[in-house]
Order: structure tokens, then C-alpha cells, then sequence
């Protein structure tokens, strides 16, 4: 496959590599950008790959939780122009289709175009029908995430840069009362915050999957083989390699964003402590708006 430039310039924004390391990379893989990634980082030319932001599409991602913190959804919806994802109407419509999917509990996008909408009589199809002639554009409704508590715990939400990344957290506890104490809600908002700024993976290590692991690990050890080292020497050096992995893709192992001196385990801990209970973070779901590079299911 031919290597244009095109793909160089995308590569090399994925990765920060050089002009030219990415132009061989790519050559080497055949003009495989994610193979091209996985050559410069075997090389250590490059960072983790980053999967997301290639996509250029507009819009906003929004969440909803209820007023007990028990059920949530996110939402993700596309538009033309960064013009009308800023317009106080369509806005509107997003945080409205985020309440709805909360509520109606549809099973996917599909099913939620064809429900009655909460408060119409027509249905989620119709009313974004409406937005689009109200405002001109095409829209997507691309994605959503609901997620309700089956036991004592407590959601919570944080909307960065006006929608461009949108997360929700679930974190557990045995005493009920603690869904209300100030310092829990306060540790809820800052490990939303937390998903928002360092993107992890899973919440603990244990549920990073097994594919991602071994893909990992195979460039660790290619790294290790490079070095020209006893093969003994190699596997500690790829071991090393994947425990710094878990450390940055795993929300509990993370260094905490606004305390650089403790993890996120620590900080939980911390607030466990405080408000005498025993916290755990549950699970999180994370948007950032335009990250799946695929036409949306649905719109108009």
C-alpha cells in the first residue's frame, strides 16, 4: 500500500513521532496505522497509542442522574457545526434524550428512536426530527451508557469543556446514609474528574481485558528482546513494563490528579476513613465526543 502524506501527518499526531520514523513505521506495517502505532512503540518512539480523537465530528456528550444517585445515563449526540452544538436548543435536547434514556430504558439506539418520547406524543425520532428543522443540521443520536445500582452505592457526573468529555461513576458502600454525607459526593465528583482528565481503562487491573494485556505485553517484550539482554533479564524488564501500564490505565492505580503525593486507591481510602464506611469504585463510563470515528446509527 502506498504511504501518502495524509497518513504520515495522522500517525504522527497519534504518536508525536518524527516525519520520518513514521513514514517507515507505516511502511513497515503496510499502511496499518494502529500496526504503524504498535512498530514505533516497539521502537520506543512512541507513547500509549491513543485510539481516540481522531474523529472530527461536532456536537456534545451530556449526562443525567437521578436525584437519589441511583440510575444515570450518557448520552452522546452529533452535529454539523460547533456553532449549533453551542446553541442553548440543542443543548437542551441533549440533556433531555439523557433523562429519557435513564427513564424509558431503552435497549439501544434503535429501540430509543422508536419509543414515545417522555412527555409527547411522538416519538424520540420525531422530536429530533423537530430539532434538526429548527436548527438546520444534520444530527446523530451516536451512543448511550445507562447504568442503575443494584446495591447501596451512589452515582455522580462531571461534564468537561461544556460536553466535549462526559463521565459517570459509580462508587459502593455499605451504609446507606453515606450517599448523602458531603465528603462522599465530593470524592464521587473527583473521581469523575479524574476519568475525565487521565482517560483510564477499568477501574482496577483485574478488569483490564485479557486482549489488552497480551497485546501489551507482546510489545514489552519485543522492547525487552531489543536490548540485547539475558532472556531472564528480558521477562523482569516486560514485567516492569506492564505494572506501569496498570498504573496508568487503571482508575485505582492512577496518581490522583489533584494530589500527585497519593494514588486513587489512597484517596478513597482516605474518604473511607473519614466518613466511616468502606468505599469502592464500582465502574465509570466515559465519552469523548467524536472518539468513535463511525457514522452514527441514527438520524436526520
Amino acid at each position: 500500500m502506498e504511504v501518502t502524506a495524509k497518513m504520515v501527518k495522522d500517525l504522527r499526531e497519534i504518536t508525536g513521532a518524527g516525519m520520518m520514523d513514521c513514514k517507515k513505521a507505516l511502511t513497515e506495517a503496510n499502511g496499518d496505522i494502529d500496526a504503524a502505532v504498535d512498530v514505533l512503540r516497539t521502537r520506543g518512539l512512541a507513547a500509549l497509542a491513543k485510539k481516540a480523537g481522531r474523529a472530527t465530528n461536532e456536537g456534545m456528550v451530556d449526562a443525567f442522574v437521578s436525584a437519589d444517585a441511583q440510575v444515570s445515563a450518557i448520552v452522546e449526540i452529533n452535529c454539523e457545526t460547533d456553532f449549533v452544538g453551542k446553541n442553548a436548543d440543542f443543548q437542551a435536547f441533549v440533556a433531555s434524550i439523557a433523562a429519557h434514556v435513564a427513564t424509558a430504558k431503552p435497549a439501544d439506539v434503535a429501540e430509543l428512536m422508536a419509543q414515545t418520547f417522555t412527555g409527547r406524543d411522538i416519538t424520540t425520532e420525531g422530536v429530533l426530527g423537530e430539532v434538526v428543522s429548527k436548527l438546520g443540521e444534520n444530527m446523530n443520536i451516536t451512543r448511550f451508557v445507562r447504568r442503575e445500582l443494584s446495591g447501596t452505592g451512589a452515582l455522580g457526573s462531571y461534564i468537561h469543556m461544556g460536553g466535549k468529555i462526559g463521565v459517570v461513576v459509580e462508587v459502593a458502600f455499605a451504609n446507606a446514609a453515606s450517599a448523602a454525607n458531603p465528603a462522599v459526593t465530593a470524592l464521587i465528583r473527583d473521581l469523575a474528574m479524574q476519568v475525565a482528565a487521565a482517560a483510564p481503562i477499568s477501574s482496577n487491573r483485574d478488569e483490564v481485558p485479557a486482549d489488552i494485556v497480551e497485546h501489551e505485553l507482546s510489545i514489552y517484550r519485543a522492547q525487552a528482546a531489543e536490548s540485547g539482554k539475558p532472556e531472564q533479564i528480558q521477562q523482569k524488564m516486560a514485567e516492569g513494563r506492564i505494572q506501569k501500564f496498570f498504573k496508568e490505565v487503571c482508575l485505582t492505580e492512577q496518581v490522583f490528579v489533584k494530589d500527585p503525593d497519593i494514588s486513587v486507591s489512597q484517596l478513597v481510602a482516605r474518604v473511607s476513613k473519614e466518613v466511616g464506611d468502606e468505599i469502592s469504585v464500582v465502574g465509570f463510563d466515559r465519552f469523548a465526543l467524536g472518539e468513535t470515528g463511525e457514522p452514527a446509527p441514527a438520524g436526520c
